[in-house]
This record gives structure tokens, C-alpha cells and sequence, in this order.
């Protein structure tokens, strides 16, 4: 089951919802033949649990029969899901030695959430709040898993104490759903903090099929830090416009080409071609990659109002 993106709901409507920390790790069924076997896979159905052997003792932590659902994540120092961190672990399911490696170098960590099988029973239809009673009655806590308990209620609050925390956002789950297997549900809203920044534009790559000629990823930097000189490549945009403001960047791109890089680093992105640092624009971002890079952006607006001077 499938959160869809969306808001708070408001208010006079959140008691209706229970809400858990958003996660960002790889997404995870759990099944436990209750023999002291683990088995993981991911969202693809493919089998990971030899990627995470630090995951293995959960088989041996209950003696039932279950299938649970959750979140790998690996924490950074400050105990915050890094999605950078896992993906060193991703991947490993060929090389048992070198995920042994790994584990003790970038230690994974199950966060279990919901539960749709117990003994001998499917529990699909059950409500969310009653699920979540039956998982965490499980006990499920160790060294490399967990479940964290969810707030009923006060999402605003919630919401607020995740941003204050550098947490991704939360997941706002309908009291009284049911587990909808495979579906993307309204029932389970995820809300991000959005970021925003403002950006110059020093290249982009052309589109293909109808978008011959439009741009279909904007390459966007920033100055440098601690009084670098010279644009710092920051990722590329490639969603947000619509069909008017692709046009418009379009015209402002091919105006501005120029022969030459204008990042004090060539991007390693095929295809690229190179404009005059001039464009300003902003975006909307999830997080930022340990290379400074910006995860998950979306074009917002131009920014006409604002010279590359005027940043920051």
C-alpha cells in the first residue's frame, strides 16, 4: 500500500488520522514463517534480505507466523533517515561478504508500521488503528528495529516538531482504513517539507519527441561557498514547468548559449549544452545530497526579479 502525496488534512479532520514520521529508506515487506527465518523484499517483489544481515535475528524475535510492513533506513549522527547513507547498502544481495562489511560500517535499521498477516490470518480488512495495535502488542523492538508508536490527532503539532527536527515530514494515516495491497490510497496522505531555493541556470538538455527544441532538464548551480568564486553545479531540474513556462525558458536559453561550461565543474550529464549564468529561477527540493546536491527538485517559477548578484 501506497501513500499519496498531498497536505494536512485540516483540523477539524485530524483526529480522523494517526500520524508517523516519514521515512526515507527503501520500503520493505517483512514475512516471518515463525522458524526463526526472515525473509525481506522490496516494493519490486525482488528478495534484499541478504543485503541487510544485521536484519536477520528479527526471525528468531517472534515465533508467529506474520507479515509485516515497513522502512529500511540507515541514521545519520543526529538520528535522522539519510537516504544517501542506505544506498551505500542497496544492492548487496550478490556479495554476502562485502554486505557483512557494510553492515557494520552503515548499520541498517527496520522501521515496522503496519502488519497485514498474523498466524494464520489475513488482517488486510482490519482498520489502521487496530492493525497497529496487533503489530505493536508484537513487541518488536531491538537493536536494528523497531516500531515507533504513532500520534492520533495534533498533526499540525506533528508536523511542526518533524520540520524543527530536519525530519522529511510525516504520513497521515485514516484512523479506519484498511490495507489496500498494491494501491496508491488516499487514505494514507505523505507531506513533505518543502524547500525552496533560488538558482542560476548554467546549461540544459534538450527535450525529445515533442519537446524537440524545449528544454527537458534544466542544469542549475549556485555561487560558491565561503567565498569560492565561480557557479557550484546543484543538480538538475527536470519537472514543474508547464507548457508556457517551458516555451519561455526556451527562448531565454537559446538566447544565452554559449560554447563553455559555467560551472567551476563539468556535470556529468550527457548531452548538455551551456548558457550564460544569468537565468535566475527557483525551485522546490526534498533534501540535499552530501555533495551539496539537490534531491528530488521541481521548477517553481523564473525569477525576473532577481540578477545572479542578488543571490545569496
Amino acid at each position: 500500500m501506497l501513500a499519496t502525496p498531498g497536505a494536512l488534512p485540516p483540523p477539524a479532520l485530524q483526529e480522523k488520522f494517526g500520524f508517523e514520521v516519514k521515512q526515507d529508506g527503501q520500503r520493505a515487506m517483512i514475512y516471518l514463517p515463525g522458524n526463526g527465518n526472515v525473509s525481506l523484499r522490496a516494493r519490486s517483489g525482488a528478495e534484499i534480505t541478504a543485503a541487510y544481515p544485521e536484519l536477520a535475528a528479527l526471525g528468531s524475535a517472534l515465533d508467529r507466523p506474520a507479515v509485516l510492513d515497513g522502512e529500511i533506513v540507515a541514521f545519520d549522527n543526529q538520528g535522522r533517515s539519510d537516504f544517501e547513507l542506505l544506498q551505500s547498502r542497496m544492492g548487496l544481495t550478490g556479495s554476502p561478504a562485502k554486505a557483512a562489511r557494510m553492515a557494520q560500517r552503515v548499520p541498517a535499521h527496520l522501521v515496522l508500521f503496519d502488519i497485514v498477516f498474523l498466524d494464520a490470518r489475513t488482517i488486510t480488512k482490519l482498520p489502521y488503528s487496530e492493525r497497529r495495535e496487533v503489530l505493536e502488542g508484537l513487541g518488536l523492538t531491538g537493536s536494528h528495529w523497531s516500531t515507533p508508536a504513532f500520534v492520533t490527532g495534533h498533526g499540525t503539532q506533528a508536523l511542526d516538531m518533524t520540520k524543527t527536527a530536519g525530519l522529511e515530514g510525516l504520513v497521515a494515516k485514516r484512523l479506519k482504513s484498511i490495507y489496500e495491497p498494491g494501491a496508491r490510497s488516499r487514505a494514507w496522505i505523505k507531506i513533505r517539507h518543502v524547500r525552496t531555493l533560488d538558482v542560476i541556470v548554467g546549461g540544459w538538455v534538450p527535450g525529445r519527441g515533442r519537446l524537440t527544441g524545449l528544454p527537458g532538464a534544466l542544469l542549475v548551480g549556485e555561487h560558491g561557498e565561503h567565498g569560492e568564486h565561480g557557479l557550484r553545479y546543484a543538480g538538475s531540474v527536470g519537472t514543474g514547468w508547464s507548457d508556457t513556462e517551458r516555451a519561455t525558458l526556451a527562448e531565454l536559453l537559446h538566447t544565452a548559449t554559449i560554447d563553455h561550461c559555467p560551472f567551476t565543474e563539468v556535470p556529468p550529464v550527457a548531452g548538455a549544452r551551456w548558457v550564460l549564468p544569468r537565468i535566475v529561477g527557483e525551485v522546490r527540493y526534498a533534501t540535499r545530497t552530501r555533495a551539496g546536491r539537490l534531491r528530488q527538485p521541481s521548477w517553481h517559477r523564473l525569477r525576473p526579479d532577481l540578477t545572479p548578484d542578488d543571490i545569496p
